[in-house]
């Protein structure tokens, strides 16, 4: 029968360095020290209605049906009542002062960028032929062959090549430059003459062109990408100064 073995909390911080983690962790813990700084200093206060909604929620998304789901889940992660209150604060206060830094500033910010949020709906097969994307590129445009066709045939990633090369819903903001500027000029739909990169010859059948609008859905993400760039820019003006030595 196996024997208990001890952990002590210098082998959780040794297993830490040595899985290099270190640097994750330290952002982490200095994200959540900016946080509680600005919003001390923007007067951002948090009642104990909403801290237990926050809590809730937090119970919610973790499945913790029940105080008996909720103490296994703490004991799991060797969390204490404490640290599930500090867990649900941080949630709670991170998100007030998002809303209290970003709130009014998301429709400027859209308007100012909306062409970044148009999306794209497309398919791709990457080549290293010349002739031989620009053979497939006419086939398909003469009816010869489909592009599901193509992409079965030329694509080497499985699960890419049974979706016949679809790349998904993509942000003009997320594509290289040369690639978009062909995409976003297409008359939909329309299959692209190969455009060159580094990775090769791309072979693009353009579906939709998806206008932005500023949904709830939207808006969440412009307030997510401007908190995160303003979380950026708080750490390059923190020096961390640590001490990690046994």
């Amino acid at each position: 029968m196996l024997q208990p073995i001890p952990i002590t909390n210098e082998d959780i911080l040794h297993q830490v360095k040595v899985s290099c983690k270190i640097p994750e962790i330290v952002k982490q813990i200095v994200t959540s020290k900016v946080i509680i700084t600005a919003a001390e200093q923007a007067g951002i206060k948090v009642e104990v209605e909403e801290l237990q909604k926050a809590a809730d929620q937090i119970r919610l998304a973790n499945k913790l049906d029940n105080a008996d789901d909720t103490w296994n889940w703490l004991e799991k992660h060797g969390l204490s009542i404490d640290d599930f209150e500090e867990i649900a604060y941080m949630s709670l206060i991170s998100s007030k002062l998002v809303k209290h830094l970003f709130a009014d500033k998301v429709e400027p910010y859209f308007f100012e960028n909306q062409l970044d949020y148009v999306c794209v709906v497309m398919y791709e097969v990457v080549l290293d032929d010349e002739d031989l994307a620009l053979e497939l590129f006419y086939a398909i445009k003469e009816g010869e062959m489909s592009f599901y066709d193509v992409a079965h045939k030329y694509i080497q990633d499985i699960e890419l090549r049974r979706q016949g090369g679809y790349l998904g819903i993509i942000r003009r903001k997320d594509l290289k430059s040369d690639i978009s500027a062909a995409v976003f000029a297409a008359t939909v739909p329309q299959v692209l003459k190969p455009i060159v990169t580094s990775k090769g010859l791309h072979l693009i059948f353009v579906e939709e062109i998806i206008q932005a609008e500023l949904d709830n859905k939207l808006r969440n993400q412009i307030i997510t990408d401007l908190f995160n760039e303003w979380i950026k820019q708080q750490m390059k003006e923190v020096e961390v100064a640590m001490n990690l030595s046994a």
